[in-house]
């Protein structure tokens, strides 16, 4: 027979590790911490901090290491890459311990007698996607700070104050929004900045690291594996400056002082496009300028990223600002913050030339078809979506056409076309969106301050252009339910939706770039070369046959499996699709019902209203 337990016993065992952590207050903090990270293992990807934080007497010290990124939206913060910790005071060891649930906060006791302590760890940099994002490769580095320092509790970032260095590998270069006051060989030493502004500016930092000036304040930094692969053409370089300048045609002023695209093009790098107040940091391809028109799908990373400094850094939703990186963000307004970066990263493609028009109008097509076939809709309203970072982070899903995912991006961006036709139309197309991105998201050239705002602001702001009920319009597209999704934009814009038996312009260069063939709208499942399923749409053909994602197809017709032979199997009329599937061990025979004919996303022209999509769309610079 088990023995009673004394719960008082238990709870004391239970909790001994815990403690309070104090909540972050617009106080200064005793002293600058003072940061090296040693980033010379180039190698084996592990990062060597050694921390100096000052303290202001004896006592318990509680810190923290950032949990809650801007940017993810989410607690996504690696805590379980950090090793070897350990503290010192004038040499001499000092014991830690762990909060037991609050995992990202560590308790210290100082002793007398000292006015700082040492702090001392490893990021382990994965070095397989399987572990996490990776962020170093032999001749490549994209250090976020976050990875690489602990602070004290009880302060807002904006309040704790911060002298970082950082050593490189011999022979490499790098390039961050916070300036280098001394770069002696391999070791540079950063401006004095706060742990809000540090943690804001990461480094991008390589062997082989070329400048491209966009415009007197923008520069891109490029990064690669090879040196030839960081070489763009004039044209290319133009196109990316052409981003520059239509933006600030968008919005009026600069949100920055100075601004710089950290770009690495490495297939080591994790991809990744993450937005800061004056930089971002994006992986894209090896072959982004050395193969450029095999890549025109990756082509929206540069704009959609730029495009936060404004709208996400500049202006951000009063519940997605926090003064320290252990609160918990609130995401209700990533419908503007993501939803309309979004549709501006569409427009800014077509008016700089990194897309034709017609690659536009596919991208488009192929949006809007994806929310019209989806069944989530049906009982998960576009605003709870929001959620889904701190929901989901970004797993992969079984069914996302049911499940939804983050769709605040890409459905947002259908909204926001809406919204800017709708503008257009009620001031009979003298006023557009284009009004308010200036009003709401420009200011003081050069000011990088952080503006929130609420839902009250957006619908304030827009019926100061058009009277309209705006508020009532924006809670019907974000808080109901529908089947099909928000289409109102094509039609105001002078289009509607409609499928041809040949994929659009865009769906054909994304396709030949992910190697997936999207049948979707034919036969309600996506395709790589090699027969497995990507993706497969809920209620569609392939589910009423029983096929997810993960699900192999071995033949077509009795013959072995491409996709080529897949295309010409349903470019015959009225045949259903005979199919050899494996899943694990078990390998079927199914039988797909098929409409007559393939079914890719187009867009119609609407003779009978104005092209305002066509507007939307071109120049304004020449302007």
């Amino acid at each position: 027979m088990v023995p009673p337990v004394d719960e008082t016993t238990r709870d004391d065992a239970q909790h001994q590790d815990t403690f309070a952590i104090p909540a972050p207050d617009d106080v200064a903090y005793a002293g600058a911490l003072a940061l090296h990270v040693d980033a010379t293992d180039r190698w084996r990807g592990i990062l060597r901090v050694c921390e100096i934080i000052p303290v202001a007497g004896a006592g318990e010290l509680i810190l923290l290491y950032p949990k809650w990124l801007p940017g993810f939206h989410a607690p996504v913060a690696p805590i379980e890459l950090l090793a070897g910790l350990s503290f010192t005071a004038n040499g001499a060891p000092l014991a830690w311990r762990r909060h037991p649930t609050m995992v990202h906060a560590f308790a210290v006791t100082v002793p007398g007698g000292v006015d700082a302590i040492e702090a001392a760890f490893q990021f382990l940099s994965p070095t397989d996607a399987a572990q996490g994002r990776v962020i170093s490769a032999p001749d490549l580095l994209c250090l976020p700070w976050h990875t690489a320092i602990l602070y004290p509790a009880g302060h807002s970032a904006g309040y704790i104050a911060v002298d970082a260095r950082l050593t490189l590998p011999e022979a490499w270069t790098a390039a961050c929004a916070v300036p280098v006051t001394c770069g002696d060989a391999n070791a540079l030493t950063f401006e004095r900045c706060s742990l809000d502004t540090l943690i804001d500016s990461p480094v991008l930092a390589a062997r082989y690291l070329r400048t491209y000036a966009l415009d007197e304040n923008v520069q891109l930094r490029v990064a690669a594996d090879e040196p030839h692969l960081a070489e763009a053409s004039a044209a290319q370089v133009d196109a990316h400056a052409a981003v520059v300048a239509e933006a600030l045609r968008l919005f009026g002023s600069r949100a920055y002082d100075r601004f710089e695209m950290l770009l690495a093009l490495s297939d080591t790098l994790s991809t990744a496009g993450i937005e800061h107040h004056r930089s971002f940091e994006a992986v894209s391809v090896p072959g982004y300028f050395a193969e450029w028109d095999a890549h025109v799908t990756r082509r929206d990373t540069i704009p959609h990223e730029f495009i936060h400094s404004w709208n996400g850094k500049h202006r951000r939703g009063a519940d997605s600002c926090t003064a320290s990186f252990d609160r918990p963000i609130q995401n209700s307004l990533l419908w503007v913050y993501e939803g309309q970066t979004q549709y501006w990263t569409n427009v800014l493609c077509a008016r700089s030339g990194l897309w034709s028009v017609e690659q536009t109008l596919g991208a488009l097509a192929l949006n809007a078809a994806r929310y019209e076939a989806r069944p989530g809709s049906r009982w998960r309203p576009l605003i709870d979506t929001t959620r889904d970072p701190i929901i989901a982070a970004r797993s992969p899903l079984p069914w996302p056409s049911w499940q939804r995912s983050e769709d605040y991006y890409s459905e947002g961006a259908l909204l926001w076309l809406e919204v800017d036709t709708r503008l257009r139309e009620l001031s009979g197309d003298i006023r557009s969106l284009d009004d308010f991105a200036r009003r709401f998201f420009g200011g003081a050239d050069g000011d990088w301050s952080t503006r929130p705002y609420g839902l009250d602001d957006v619908v304030h702001e827009l019926e100061a252009l058009v009277p309209f009920d705006w508020r009532g319009f924006l809670l019907e597209a974000l808080e109901e339910t529908r089947a099909g999704t928000l289409l109102g934009g094509l039609a105001r814009g002078g289009y509607r939706l409609d499928y041809d038996a040949t994929p659009n312009p865009y769906q054909r260069c994304q396709e030949a770039e992910t190697g997936i063939a999207d049948l979707t709208h034919t036969m309600g499942f996506t395709v790589a070369q090699d027969g497995r399923i990507a993706d497969v749409l809920w209620h569609g053909a392939a589910f009423d046959a029983g096929l997810t994602i993960g699900t192999a197809i071995e033949a077509v017709a009795g013959r072995s499996f491409s996709v080529e032979r897949l295309r010409a199997c349903l470019a015959v009329d009225g045949v259903d699709l005979e199919l050899l599937v494996r899943r694990g061990s078990t390998v079927r025979a199914v039988t797909l019902r098929r409409p007559r004919q393939p079914r890719y996303p187009t867009l119609v022209r609407l003779c009978d209203q104005p092209d305002r999509i066509g507007a939307i769309l071109r120049p304004r610079r020449a302007a």
